[in-house]
C-alpha cells in the first residue's frame, strides 16, 4: 500500500474502499471482503445509512483499530454547530469507535460554517484525526481554506478520466489540501471501462481498464475509493501497485478530460432545490418516526 501524508502529518492510504450504494444487507460482508483483500481504508457516510454495518464488520474482522483509516461524512440536515457535533458522536457510536480518522462535510449547502466549527473542535479534542470537505467546488474550497481556523485537510470530489479536476487539484496542492476521488470510474458512465484509449494502455501492461484508471489517479497523487460488491473486483482494484504508467501514457489519458460532471452540478439551482427537498423529506420522516416511538 502507498500512503499520502496530510497537512497535519496524518498518513492516509492512497487506495480505499467506498460503501456508497452498498445496501445495509450486503454492507457488512462487503467490508469484510474488502479487508480480506487488503484494504485498510473504509469510506462511509451518514447519508449512506450503513455506518452500523461498517462498524460491525470492523469489529468482527479482528483487525486492530489503529490499522484502519475510517472516514465518514456529516449530512446537510446535521449542519450547524450543535447538530453536527451530536451527529459525529452518533456516527462514532454506530461505527463502534472512540475516534474517526477523517470526517468530511458531505455537501456545500446550509450552515456549513457552523458544522465546520464543530469539526474543528472535535479535531482539537482528539475525536477526529483529520477533517475535510466533499463536493465543494474550487472556489468554495479556497473560501473554506481562507476563512476558517483550520484548513480542510482533504477535499473529496468526483474525479475520473472524463472529469479530471485539474484546476481543483492545482489549488488543492497550493493550499496543502489532499484531493480524494469519489466515483474514480465515473460509475462506468460515458463508457469509461470501454474507452479505446485506456484499453490500449491496459493491454500494454496486461491490466484491466479499471486498474489503469486507478493507477492514473494514484500517480497524480489522488486518493481513490473504488466500490464493488464482488470480491474478485475488489482484489483486481487493489492490485495496482505493481506497474507504472509512462509520462506519455499519463499525458494521453490527460487529454480525455471533458471538464464536465458525469452526474450533476452542485451549481445548478434545480439540483440545489432537489437537495433542499430531500432534507425536508428526511426531517419529516424523522419527526414521524419519533412520534411513533413516543405514542
Amino acid at each position: 500500500m502507498e500512503y499520502v501524508t496530510l497537512a497535519n502529518g496524518v498518513q492516509m492510504p492512497i487506495l480505499g474502499y467506498g460503501v456508497y450504494q452498498v445496501t445495509k444487507d450486503e454492507c457488512k460482508q462487503c467490508v469484510l471482503d474488502a479487508l480480506k483483500a487488503g484494504y485498510r481504508s473504509i469510506d462511509t457516510a451518514q447519508s449512506y445509512f450503513n455506518e452500523e454495518e461498517v462498524g460491525e464488520a470492523l469489529k468482527e474482522s479482528g483487525i486492530p483499530r489503529e490499522e484502519i483509516f475510517l472516514t465518514t461524512k456529516v449530512w446537510i440536515e446535521h449542519y450547524g454547530y450543535e447538530a453536527a457535533k451530536t451527529s459525529v458522536m452518533e456516527s462514532m457510536r454506530k461505527l463502534q469507535t472512540e475516534y474517526l480518522d477523517l470526517v468530511l462535510l458531505h455537501q456545500p449547502f446550509g450552515d456549513a460554517y457552523g458544522a465546520w466549527s464543530a469539526l474543528e473542535d472535535l479535531y482539537e479534542e482528539g475525536k477526529i484525526r483529520a477533517i475535510g470537505i466533499s463536493n465543494f467546488y474550487v472556489d468554495r474550497m479556497v473560501e473554506f481554506a481562507s476563512f476558517n481556523r483550520i484548513k480542510p485537510m482533504v477535499t473529496q470530489m468526483e474525479t475520473h478520466i472524463f472529469n479530471q479536476q485539474k484546476q481543483l487539484k492545482e489549488y488543492a496542492d497550493k493550499y496543502g489540501i489532499q484531493l480524494e476521488a469519489w466515483a474514480p470510474f465515473g460509475e462506468g458512465r460515458k463508457g469509461t471501462f470501454d474507452n479505446e484509449t485506456v484499453k490500449v494502455i491496459a493491454d500494454a501492461h496486461g491490466k484491466t481498464t479499471a486498474q489503469v484508471m486507478l493507477r492514473w489517479a494514484i500517480q497524480r497523487g489522488v486518493v481513490v475509493i473504488p466500490k464493488s460488491t464482488h470480491y474478485e473486483r475488489m482484489v483486481e482494484n487493489f492490485n495496482v501497485f505493481d506497474f507504472v504508467l509512462s509520462d506519455e501514457e499519463m499525458n494521453t489519458i490527460s487529454e480525455l478530460d471533458t471538464k464536465t460532471s458525469s452526474f450533476f452540478s452542485h451549481q445548478d439551482p434545480a439540483m440545489v432545490e432537489w437537495f433542499v427537498k430531500m432534507v425536508e423529506e428526511r426531517k419529516k420522516n424523522n419527526r414521524s418516526e419519533n412520534e411513533k416511538k413516543n405514542w
